[in-house]
């Protein structure tokens, strides 16, 4: 059996003089090719809506231009339209993003699916479909994703009120009248408040079925009553497998899969439209609970996101090493906590598991000593941390950094790697080509393994990682056992980059300390962000975690969404698993480690 090693590529930073920068050149060769159809507003490539599927293709295959990675597509509702985003990258030469807008019309929002040119934006378009009501017209599965069927509207519509709507923005002028607590559920009881579709009867409703299969009868085919060749099963919501309140319907021929779509949002609570009821820094706490298991990681891509928009917050020294210890940190528990879940998913019950969950629970002593919590950290701020790290923090992050970890992962890597059992059941299963990696838009490790050296850190440097010594490694075959390598060789890595910023850490403060800034003065909280929109990212350990936001220059976001690693790698499942049995579904999902948390928001 050939050995499969993993790659360490080093490719070069982003450049400042890029053809995907110029958004008017771009503009200019769309409309050489489709007269009229593309123009630029507020640095964003606006597209006429009938050219929107060919200016993607030329997009994509004009060698000069070269979008092959449609990372992120969202949404806004403006009084007057509804705004399509598509967030896009070349990842070839490192280039991006390009934000290409398809405007919809207010009355009814339809706008061509580019499902067709960049397979990736299924569940993307889909999501958008089910929270904003805007129609893809040839999409090839277009219903709710995250919703049920019978929901009742588009929840992140702005005029979508909630059950237990009380006011647009917090914080609520009505929750301390007379200085007395008045709890809302009180004051909106349950049922006064929910509109139900014209004429509906709930003892009439039927429930729309998920698709055109027959179902089996389990029973009638032990007895030979039915006579199939296809068979659906449901793997989940509830099963030890999915990692989490997550469901894999597939059909089988046998124990073969022919086809496997995934089905989620049993967690879902809108946590969009939660975020733009809140101030921006009430956001904070709440990325902790996208992928809980990653939350410094999680705080760390939302505070630049905002930080984009503050152009005058400059993050002081100290906090930005604070930053990338944190992050890399981060990097290295997600990475001993998903390969310990992988191999339970083998079946090598606990044992390795336990082994990953030691090292974990040592970063955490760290992360507590830091922000108070070992795993709901709330600990960046724009501008900065949250706090310093105590005395104690320095002698253990040494200690672990220069010794344990390290002979930690050599002692993990020395048990698995060569298992004769791990080899069987990983290598050549679950195989994602590059191609597919990319036209599905997958992140992280998932992409990397299938050979693309694409990580956010080179690709488009934020914080301080343009002065650290390190490699991206990638995977040559794309299977379950080049992303445990891949997984591998990242926490190697990442100990290189704590070795780096532990040695060069300068003194000074942890947080900027303008008094406009969050704590500045008993009001900072209150922080008014200047009008604009970003894209902003940080490479988590899941893959990219991207926040899109809008401000109008208040209190609270206008818009806010998240790009999930965890919701758009599940979009390549079926791929993966074609043609694969029952049993290999287990350990694919597992080597993508995805967290409900994240996936449902």
């Amino acid at each position: 059996m050939t050995m499969q090693k993993v790659t360490n590529v080093s490719p070069a930073p982003m450049t400042v003089a890029t053809p995907l920068k110029d958004v008017n050149a771009v503009a200019a060769k769309v409309n050489e090719q489709f007269p009229g159809a593309a123009s630029v507003d507020g640095g964003s490539l606006i597209v006429e809506r009938a050219q929107s599927v060919p200016v993607a293709r030329l997009l994509r295959d004009d060698p000069s231009l070269g979008v092959d990675y449609l990372e992120d597509i969202t949404s806004v509702d403006w009084p007057d339209r509804f705004d399509v985003v598509y967030n896009m990258y070349n990842t070839t030469r490192q280039e991006g993003p390009l934000r290409m807008k398809v405007k919809a019309d207010k009355a009814d929002p339809v706008v061509p699916s580019l499902v067709p040119v960049h397979p990736g934006a299924n569940l993307m378009e889909r999501e958008v479909y089910d929270l904003m009501g805007v129609k893809f017209d040839g999409h090839p599965n277009l219903k709710r994703v995250l919703l049920w069927e019978g929901f009742n509207g588009h929840p992140l519509r702005k005029d979508w009120k909630e059950a237990y709507f009380e006011e647009e923005k917090k914080p609520y002028d009505q929750r301390w009248p007379d200085g007395k607590l008045v709890r809302a559920e009180d004051r909106v009881p349950y049922k006064d408040n929910i509109v139900l579709p014209p004429g509906f009867d709930p003892s009439k409703y039927t429930a729309p079925g998920e698709d055109n299969v027959t179902l089996v009868d389990a029973d009638a085919l032990k007895k030979g009553e039915i006579r199939s060749d296809t068979l659906v099963i449901n793997m989940g919501p509830q099963h030890p497998s999915t990692h989490g309140v997550f469901r894999m319907r597939l059909r089988l021929e046998g124990e073969r899969i022919v086809d496997l779509q995934p089905v989620c949002g049993y967690l879902h609570r809108n946590h969009e439209k939660i975020g733009e009821r809140n101030a921006w820094l009430m956001n904070m706490p709440y990325t902790d609970r996208l992928d809980y298991v990653s939350s410094m990681a999680n705080n760390f891509a939302y505070a630049i996101a905002v930080e984009k928009l503050l152009p005058t917050v400059k993050v002081p020294e100290r906090a930005e090493y604070l930053r990338v210890i944190m992050a890399e940190f981060t990097r290295i528990a997600n990475h001993f906590f998903a390969l310990g879940q992988l191999l339970s998913d083998m079946g090598a019950f606990f044992t390795p598991m336990l082994y990953g969950i030691e090292e974990r629970e040592w970063i955490l002593d760290l992360f507590e000593m830091s922000s108070g919590a070992r795993m709901m950290c709330n600990y960046l701020r724009f501008g900065g941390v949250a706090k310093d790290p105590p005395d104690e923090f320095w002698p253990l992050a040494n200690k672990l950094v220069n010794d344990r970890l390290e002979r930690a992962i050599d002692r993990f890597d020395e048990l698995i790697a060569q298992n004769e059992i791990v080899l069987s059941r990983a290598q050549n299963v679950g195989v994602l080509s590059r191609a597919d990696a990319l036209a599905f838009g997958t992140v992280g490790p998932v992409l990397r393994a299938s050979g693309v050296p694409y990580d956010v850190r080179r690709a488009e440097p934020y914080s301080i990682y343009d002065r650290f010594d390190f490699s991206i490694p990638v995977g040559t075959v794309g299977d379950v056992y080049d992303r445990y390598l891949v997984r591998i060789a990242e926490m190697r890595e990442s100990l290189k980059i704590l070795r780096q910023a532990i040695k060069d850490i300068p003194g000074g403060q942890q947080y900027n300390a303008d008094p406009a800034m969050i704590y500045g003065g008993p009001k900072g909280w209150q922080l008014k962000v200047p009008k604009g929109e970003v894209y902003g990212r940080a490479e988590n350990p899941k893959g990219s975690l991207g926040f899109y936001l809008v401000s109008d220059g208040g209190t609270n976001p206008y818009r806010y969404h998240i790009h999930a690693p965890s919701y758009v790698n599940i979009g390549a499942l079926n791929v993966m698993c074609k043609g694969q049995t029952v049993a290999d579904v287990v350990i694919i999902t597992g080597s993508l480690d995805i967290v409900l948390g994240e996936l449902d928001r």
